[in-house]
Formats: structure tokens, C-alpha cells, sequence
């Protein structure tokens, strides 16, 4: 199976130790990974430092070598319990709320990024939730691609591409074929789970692809009945970890 690498929660204030520890690693293999950047965080919980004034420098440097970059939400601010169309959490910044609102959000965070110099055409919902007035308000602020969803291809769906993320990591690494997306959050990351990515990456070196490949590979139609089989796997997958929490 080709992998690639996914970065959550990217923002000026994040641990930008942990960022540098872990961009280090990819680098040392050669992995090229997508960036979720979040455009206005107010997420109390993403803050580990003071605001780095070379934030946004740096992410262009690291889009002109190759990283891919998504916008990640507006604010990170959970304001609804609402599950969404892929409910793996029953929190959202997104889901639930009147579209038109919904796309403001989206229109607001994609000029914060474009004004900085990046380029965004990809969305990566915090929390994993988003609902058919978050596909609706993409489309109609010109973002036709998401980081989410479980399968080993990509898929369109309700008129948005999406690229499947890993239902659980080492099922994704012992498959042979299909394509899949590691997700990483690195402010929470411990030594143990860099010594751990560093194993995966060392094992599987050949495997990795750059994510800019991963949105070069056809996608295929998500019907009706896919769907219900992708949210019976991520209401189950999210009914597993509440039970193991």
C-alpha cells in the first residue's frame, strides 16, 4: 500500500519543537506530507507557545519544496455536538450550521491563507466532521478536494474529491495494495511515538509517497451504499475509542 503523511493542527502557535522534530524525520526519508493549517486559530487547546512572527514564511518555503498544504477549518473552535456525514467525533466546527454561515467561515479562511502567499484547494475538517452544507460551501468557494474518508483509493462524492485516510494505522501497513493517509498531530506527539513513526518510516521507506502524488491518482464514484459503509466504520471506530478511553 502507497502512504502518505498527514500534519494536523498547524498553526503559529503550535510546538514548533515537535513541528521541527517531526519535519526532521520526514525529511531524513525523503517524505513530502500535507499540512493542515488552521487560517485563525482560537483553539486554546492548539496554543504551545507565543505566535512564531516566521510562521508564514516558512510555510511557503515548505510549499515551493513540495509540502502540500489544506486549509484546516477557520478557528478550530468546536461550537456544535453534531456528528456529521463521517462521524468519527460528535464535535464540529462545521457541522450543523446553516451553510451560508458555513461558507463565510470557509471564504474566510482560504483569503487569511491566500493573502500569506499560499495556495489552498484542499480541506481538512477539524475534528473529521463536516456535513452536506460544509461539501455545498467548498464547492462554492472553489475547493473541490478533502483530506478524509476510509477506503484505498480516492473517491468523489456529493461533487468533492476525497482522499481516505488510515482506519487504523497498522491494518494500513500490512496491505498490499490501494493508497492510504497516516495522520499525525504532532503538538501531542511523545518520544515514543516519534521513535515509533521513525520505525514505520524506516520499514516502509519505499512506500511513501509524496501527498501531491496522492492527488494525481484517479478517483472513482462513491455511491449511496459506500457511503453507509464508510460512517458504519467510523461510527464504529469512534464507538472503539471511546470504550478504550
Amino acid at each position: 500500500m502507497k502512504l502518505t503523511v498527514r500534519m494536523d493542527d498547524i498553526t503559529p502557535d503550535m510546538d514548533m519543537g515537535k513541528f521541527e522534530r517531526f519535519r526532521g524525520l520526514l525529511e531524513k526519508y525523503g517524505v513530502l506530507p500535507l499540512i493542515g493549517v488552521v487560517p485563525d486559530n482560537r483553539d486554546s487547546n492548539l496554543a504551545f507557545q507565543e505566535k512564531d512572527p516566521h510562521f508564514y514564511e516558512m510555510l511557503k518555503k515548505l510549499q515551493k519544496s513540495g509540502y502540500t498544504i489544506a486549509l484546516h477549518g477557520c478557528t478550530h473552535v468546536y461550537t456544535t455536538r453534531k456528528k456529521g456525514l463521517f462521524p468519527l467525533n460528535d464535535f464540529s466546527e462545521f457541522a450543523g450550521i446553516e451553510p451560508g454561515k458555513q461558507e463565510a467561515m470557509i471564504r474566510r479562511g482560504k483569503a487569511i491563507l491566500e493573502k500569506e502567499g499560499l495556495n489552498v484547494d484542499l480541506f481538512m475538517a477539524p475534528a473529521h466532521s463536516f456535513d452536506g452544507g460544509t461539501l455545498e460551501a467548498l464547492k462554492r468557494c472553489g475547493i473541490g478536494k478533502m483530506t478524509d474518508g476510509f477506503g484505498t483509493k480516492p473517491y468523489r462524492y456529493k461533487g468533492i474529491t476525497f482522499y481516505p485516510i488510515s482506519f487504523q494505522r497498522s491494518r494500513s501497513l500490512k496491505k498490499k495494495k490501494g493508497f492510504t493517509t497516516l495522520v499525525v498531530h504532532t503538538n501531542t506527539m511523545t518520544d515514543q511515538a516519534f521513535d515509533e513513526f521513525e520505525r514505520i518510516l524506516r520499514k516502509h521507506r519505499n512506500d511513501f509517497i509524496p501527498y501531491s502524488e496522492y492527488l494525481k491518482q484517479p478517483a472513482v464514484k462513491r455511491s449511496f451504499w459506500g457511503h453507509g459503509w464508510e460512517y458504519g466504520l467510523a461510527a464504529a471506530k469512534s464507538w472503539m475509542v471511546k470504550r478504550r478511553g
